[in-house]
């Protein structure tokens, strides 16, 4: 008994020192728009962004060839913005997303949707909305996919070859902009220069699955990430990325090679935050949750394909790295919750009292859990109410991960959208 007491205390120590970390972590997690405005030219005016039409071929990015770009001070303008957004069997997204974008105050400079072979309505929804006036809206139909790529990735290498903005925005189509978006993106651009930008929306989630899982992303990212050296280092082990929103400068889109040069990664997303930080190009991770949102999955079944594709190749399918992971939150959010809910039914059992050291640092330790969830929620713009479910957030996380791992050493791959990736 005396072990059990000092294991939960260690356990309760931990979680001062993750708390702390959080709360460190959260001041470098700065809104988008949150940037100093740089458009000024020093003499109380502005410089302009004269627009070029510039075509990116795909030899170019498959080759990874770098331009070297002597980037002036200039304004960045919603019009030198190209919004790009790689569709697949979207019906039930693509006409939200493309709404929220007509409804923009300063519209981009175009917005493009490719079909990447939809067998649903996606094509004829974007079509109906590109016909209104002014809507800036383009359809393109997608190439068939070559092997070795991933679906998502040559979707985007095709957007791309078709932008004209010096900016580049992909968005997934589940993505939701709100009317202030396009600005704080503006600014964010104005005060970077160039490199890459990218953050989470604010995930909207209705079923329990949804409220469970998909609210551990920003638990995971601010419980393990320094974000103060996502920009701050040049070191790829510190970056995080979701490719829902990547804004980056076109000419550093084309020197680090693209999607082309991530064509075989489950996550490009990371791989592409990576090359960016290895080539020397500004990187940020921003808070983008007041000014976006998303649902990315609709039931279980869809939260748990999400993620399973996800989980064990974002470890490196390590499995050494997976069991220490699982056993680090195993002991530091599960354990605490077993020990009361196995003590208390003991209890009930046996008659006889919970041991109260047993009783005072399990109950310590369950709450600091539920604090560092709360403050991440809170953060995240998520109910506040999330953060009592932890437990049982980490335990499905936990058993989707070696349902991953799993899959993996079955060497069954892992399918999405109709198609099925090793």
């Amino acid at each position: 008994m005396a072990q059990m007491a000092v294991l939960l205390a260690v356990v309760s120590g931990l979680l001062v020192l993750q708390l702390g970390f959080v709360l460190w972590n959260c001041r470098y997690y700065f809104p988008l728009g949150d940037v100093p405005d740089r458009g000024s030219d020093g003499r109380g005016t502005t410089s302009s962004l004269s627009i070029r039409t510039r075509y990116i071929s795909s030899d170019q990015l498959n080759a990874g060839s770098i331009i070297k770009n002597n980037t002036k001070n200039y304004k960045v303008l919603p019009n030198s913005i190209s919004i790009l957004i790689p569709a697949r069997n979207e019906e039930r997204n693509i006409g939200s997303c493309l709404e929220s974008l007509l409804a923009l105050p300063e519209p981009p400079l175009e917005i493009l949707v490719l079909d990447d072979h939809s067998e649903d309505r996606t094509a004829a929804i974007t079509q109906e909305l590109a016909a209104r006036p002014g809507s800036r809206i383009r359809l393109l139909k997608g190439r068939k996919l070559p092997e070795g790529w991933m679906g998502k990735s040559h979707a985007c290498v095709q957007l791309a070859e078709a932008a004209k903005g010096r900016w580049l925005l992909f968005l997934d189509a589940d993505v939701r902009l709100e009317p202030e978006a396009l600005r704080a993106a503006v600014r964010a651009a104005q005060a970077q220069g160039r490199g890459l930008i990218s953050g989470f929306p604010r995930q909207e989630t209705e079923t329990w699955m949804e409220k469970l899982v998909v609210s551990m992303m920003m638990f995971t990212i601010l419980c393990h990430l320094p974000l103060k050296l996502v920009s701050g280092s040049r070191d790829p082990r510190f970056a995080a990325a979701n490719g829902a929103f990547i804004l980056i400068h076109s000419d550093s889109y084309l020197g680090i090679g693209g999607h082309g040069a991530v064509r075989s990664s489950l996550l490009d997303d990371m791989e592409l935050i990576r090359l960016a930080k290895r080539s020397g190009e500004p990187v940020r991770l921003a808070k983008i949750d007041g000014i976006s949102s998303m649902r990315m999955y609709r039931n279980a079944a869809e939260v748990w394909a999400g993620y399973r594709k996800n989980l064990f190749p974002g470890m490196g399918r390590s499995l050494t790295l997976l069991i220490f992971v699982f056993s680090v939150y195993t002991a530091l959010y599960l354990l605490p919750t077993a020990t009361l809910i196995g003590g208390l039914v003991a209890a009930v059992l046996t008659g006889s009292a919970m041991p109260v050291v047993w009783l005072g640092w399990a109950t310590m330790a369950w709450a600091l859990g539920a604090l560092i969830k709360l403050t991440v929620d809170r953060s995240s713009g998520l109910p506040a109410w999330y953060s009592l479910l932890l437990p049982a957030s980490i335990a499905l996380t936990v058993w989707i991960g070696l349902d991953s791992a799993r899959q993996h050493y079955r060497k069954k791959g892992y399918e999405w959208k109709g198609r099925r990736y090793a």
